[in-house]
């Protein structure tokens, strides 16, 4: 499987009774389709899985399997303070249909990079799917640092690492170990551009929920040689820049399953401790709907 452009990092949609909803999975799914998404990531940290229960888990990833029909890659997120219980929902995964693993590193029990590397062999070893490692330190309180990245890379089962981090000197570290079976893709939408010029192969997407054909535009281009190619990059990104800065407004995937309620895909339906976007924010969110709508629409036609 290459891992390669624009993948999204999917909300989970949630009825008014807070059950999983089918119907609006299917409007993101055929929406992302008919894109150009590269792939997808369900029960991420984006489609607050930590918020659902293995049988929803197992419901999601088989439904959204079934409905993408081996189109682009289905990548499911795993996670959790213990290797056991990762390994556990690795294994839903793999049932479900998945086609690989997104691992966050474990979050709450701050694990050295010694237990880092021996968590991540594990999986490797035991995981029927292949494994993507996930660092994003700012959520889980632990950072997968690049010399252990090193030491995993080579295991043939570990095919690649998103990486939430914005440091150049980090980035840099991480693509020397790119190789044509180990990817490295961006996890910050706001510095995903120059990432991919640098020479990352793609990005797994928050911003790519509310404008999957502009931030699958942005991928192919960033990842072209040509400089007309380079140009519409970066004057996409720049067009882009605004919904990146209203997504961090708060927690994620708040604004984005908001954003995507006003676009009428969703409901805005979290579960607790999740609330929808607070009312001060609405104002912007819609306004970067306005501005990218005829954007959106022009590259559509």
């Amino acid at each position: 499987m290459q891992l390669h452009g624009s993948i999204c990092a999917l909300v989970t949609p949630f009825d008014a009774r807070e059950q999983l909803d089918f119907p609006a999975l299917d409007r993101l799914l055929d929406w992302h389709l008919a894109s150009g998404t590269h792939g997808l990531v369900l029960a991420g940290s984006t489609g607050e899985a930590a918020l659902i229960d293995d049988v929803e888990y197992r419901a999601l990833i088989g439904h959204a399997v079934a409905r993408i029909a081996s189109r682009m890659p289905v990548i499911a997120g795993i996670g959790a303070p213990g290797t056991r219980r990762s390994l556990a929902l690795a294994r839903l995964a793999a049932e479900a249909g998945a086609d690989a693993v997104l691992a966050v590193t474990p979050y709450y029990v701050r694990p050295t990079q010694h237990g880092l590397l021996a968590h991540y062999m594990h999986l490797a070893v035991e995981s029927p799917l292949p494994l993507i490692l996930y660092n994003v330190p700012g959520c889980t309180g632990c950072d997968l640092l690049p010399e252990t990245v090193a030491a995993l890379s080579a295991h043939p089962r570990i095919i690649g690492v998103k990486e939430a981090v914005a440091d150049t000197a980090r980035l840099a570290a991480l693509l020397k170990l790119q190789t044509p079976t180990f990817a490295v893709l961006s996890g910050d939408d706001p510095t995903a551009l120059s990432a991919m010029r640098a020479g990352a192969k793609g990005t797994i997407s928050v911003a790519a929920n509310v404008v999957p054909r502009m931030f699958a535009r942005l991928c192919e281009c960033a990842l072209a040689a040509a400089e007309t190619s380079q140009l519409a990059a970066s004057s996409l990104d720049a067009q882009l820049s605004p919904l990146y800065r209203a997504l961090a407004l708060e927690s994620n995937p708040i604004p984005a399953k908001w954003a995507l309620h006003r676009l009428g895909y969703v409901q805005p339906v979290h579960r607790l401790p999740l609330t929808p976007l607070s009312a001060q924010h609405h104002d912007t969110i819609d306004q970067c709907l306005a501005a990218l709508a005829s954007l959106d629409a022009d590259l559509a036609g």
